[in-house]
């Protein structure tokens, strides 16, 4: 019989002890591997615990419609795209995203949020007017009409905007106009279509409705970025660049990266003389938008302004040159080439900008230098004669279309010209000679109904032929016509100073200077009110404007010539002296002046160097010889101070001043 084992009478299991000699360790040992090990789970704890948690698809869609509807476009856009990451199918979350880019501009990225909203299951229909605002930022009027008129009623109000603001990129802009005002009969409450027609308003010089729609967009979104630009720009037309100011500050608290306002914020910095700031705005400018056309353009200009050539154009073609079709980057580009002799090159970029503006006249007059300089006489004389023909033409273009003829070898029509530039104004400051007057006027009178290009012949005709009363009844419709377009007020007090009724044209500038308080207003204002006998609100109005525009080089020079006029000549010299530093010594104007105020501070030596050059410049310009006159006779030469005010009193009889410094010597 087998021998039973019973359970507890078994022989127990020898435990085998695993030997690991390798691993056996002293103490030593066994502490730094256990300190290592401690030291790696504390690590990957700390990285979990500061890792960015996945982020909440509706949490950040939420937070995206948030932003968007209290103006922080840029942040809409970022939560959004936050939303996206978290759900990149989720199709409501990509219209969500067109539509803050829409609000920042960016057509085409708007348009590929639509396609991938539209791929993800959102219906077409409900697409259509954003579909229409991204084809219309990316310069398609006619696309943006099409899809505008797919739209469904629910959001017909919103395509009707997009549809007026096509209409005007057309040039149909008394049919946009007229089609925001119906939205806005419908929906007064409406501060985008406010804003939208003040913009187009704007746009076409009509600063008083311009005025009212701003108004009323800011009361009804006193967050929105574009509305409180849009007062911006119209406070600084009317005002001044300082009272603007506040304005595009307050739209950059409500999205510190919204394109429009910092450019907008940056130009203005740069026109109150304050470049480190302007600086700076263009470079968040570049943040919010990188390879940004207009900020490369106004660091150019700051560039130029501290005398970086090199720098200045580096950045105009920054970006395979983005900024080339602004026409303040064609003028600028114009500008440093003329500087540094390549008058072909200045040619080329100022040809561009008047078939961009063929009705600024500084642009052609700039031209014309350029392209006489080039040795293109004939070209130069195309150029200007638009200019010259005209009976307010200035000297200095007078004096160029003289070159010209002179160069082609036409000596008679020369002197024809030399002797108009002898007794012409120094620059345009007569009818219709500001650079940007005719174009707003005729942008009014389109938008009264009328045929501008007909009203300005006609009153061109009627100052040509004499007829005084006809041309002022002319100024006056389209006042009425055009009551908040400072244009109309001009071309009227244009016609009064024509014919000798100073105290009526100042009158009248002074309601053109309450729309637009800007040079050509205020250079008129002041002008008509000195010729008025009114010599103290005159210096008032210009010290208000300088206080508004300090870097104002025609403010400076004028300023300048009064400090002369009133005999306080220390303060003439430091004021022309810093003029004559910006513009160089080719400017017969300053240097007349300069020569004047060093005469009546007793140094004659000085005096004389400036007459002598003012009067090398223009040796048949009534000042010039005048200038020099007084210069020699403060040094001591009564001779030559004699043979020149003569000359000046004869080719100018009628100055009192001119005379008057005759009569002194004699």
């Amino acid at each position: 019989m087998a021998e039973v084992r019973y359970p507890m009478l078994r022989r127990r299991k020898r435990r085998r002890r695993l030997k690991l000699p390798a691993l056996v360790m002293g103490n030593r040992e066994r502490a730094v591997a256990i300190g290592l090990l401690c030291a790696i789970i504390v690590a990957i704890g700390v990285t979990l615990a500061l890792r960015s948690p996945r982020p909440d698809a509706r949490k950040s869609l939420i937070d995206s419609l948030t932003t968007l509807q209290a103006g922080n476009y840029s942040a809409a856009r970022s939560n959004a795209q936050a939303a996206i990451t978290a759900a990149p199918s989720w199709a409501i979350a990509h219209a969500v995203l067109a539509r803050a880019y829409l609000e920042l501009g960016d057509g085409l990225a708007a348009e590929a949020e639509l396609m991938r909203a539209e791929g993800a299951g959102l219906s077409a229909d409900r697409l259509h007017q954003l579909r229409a605002h991204a084809l219309l930022l990316q310069g398609d009027p006619d696309g943006a009409l099409d899809e505008a008129a797919e739209t469904a009623p629910r959001y017909a109000l919103y395509a009707a905007r997009i549809g007026a603001r096509a209409r005007a990129s057309r040039g149909e802009v008394v049919e946009a106009g007229t089609a925001l005002e119906a939205l806005l009969d419908q929906t007064p409450t409406d501060a985008a279509a406010w804003t939208d027609l003040g913009r187009l308003r704007l746009t076409a010089g009509d600063i008083g409705g311009a005025t009212v729609a701003a108004t009323r967009a800011v009361a009804l979104a006193p967050r929105e970025p574009a509305a409180l630009t849009l007062q911006g720009d119209v406070i600084r037309s009317r005002y001044g660049p300082i009272a603007a100011l506040a304005w595009f500050e307050a739209a950059l608290d409500s999205d510190a990266y919204y394109h429009p306002a910092l450019i907008e914020y940056a130009a203005t910095l740069g026109d109150a003389g304050r470049n480190g700031e302007m600086l700076a705005a263009t470079r968040r400018a570049l943040l919010a938008r990188p390879g940004s056309p207009q900020a490369l353009y106004l660091q150019a200009v700051l560039a130029a302004r501290s005398g970086r050539i090199d720098l200045a154009r580096s950045l105009l073609r920054q970006r395979g040159g983005a900024s080339d079709g602004l026409p303040g980057a064609l003028l600028l580009s114009g500008s440093l080439d003329y500087a540094q002799g390549k008058f072909e090159q200045a040619a080329t970029a100022w040809r561009q900008l008047v078939a961009q503006q063929p009705l600024n006249v500084g642009a052609r007059r700039l031209l014309g230098a350029a392209l006489l300089r080039s040795d293109s006489p004939q070209d130069a004389l195309d150029s200007l004669r638009p200019i010259g023909v005209r009976a307010d033409a200035d000297s200095y273009t007078l004096t160029l279309m003289a070159r010209a003829f002179e160069a082609r070898g036409d000596r008679q029509s020369a002197a024809v010209f030399l002797d108009r530039a002898g007794s012409a104004s120094v620059a345009p400051a007569a009818v219709f000679a500001t650079d940007d007057a005719i174009g707003a006027l005729m942008a009014d009178a389109a938008m009264a109904g009328g045929d501008p290009t007909y009203v300005l012949g006609v009153i061109r005709g009627q100052i040509a032929s004499g007829d005084t009363a006809g041309a002022i009844a002319r100024g006056r419709a389209l006042v009425a016509a055009g009551p908040g377009a400072p244009a109309a007020y001009l071309a009227l007090g244009d016609v009064l100073m024509s014919a000798g009724r100073y105290g009526e044209a100042s009158g009248v500038y002074a309601r053109a200077a309450d729309l637009a308080f800007d040079e050509p207003t205020v250079l008129r204002l002041v002008d008509s009110l000195g010729r008025a006998g009114r010599p103290n609100d005159a210096a008032a109005a210009l010290a208000l404007y300088l206080s508004q525009n300090p870097q104002s080089l025609a403010g400076q020079r004028l300023l300048g010539h009064w400090q002369v006029a009133s005999g306080d000549f220390d303060a003439a010299i430091e004021t022309l002296e810093g003029v004559r530093r910006r513009v160089g010594n080719r400017d017969g104007t300053v240097l007349i002046d300069l020569a004047r105020a060093y005469a009546g501070s007793d140094d004659g030596a000085i005096a004389v160097r400036y007459g002598r050059a003012a009067y090398a410049l223009a040796p048949g310009r009534a000042a010039a010889a005048d200038g020099y006159g007084v210069a020699l006779a403060a040094d001591g030469d009564t001779v030559g101070a004699r043979q020149l005010l003569t000359k000046a009193a004869l080719l100018a009889p009628g100055d009192a001043a001119i005379a008057e410094h005759l009569r002194q010597l004699r």
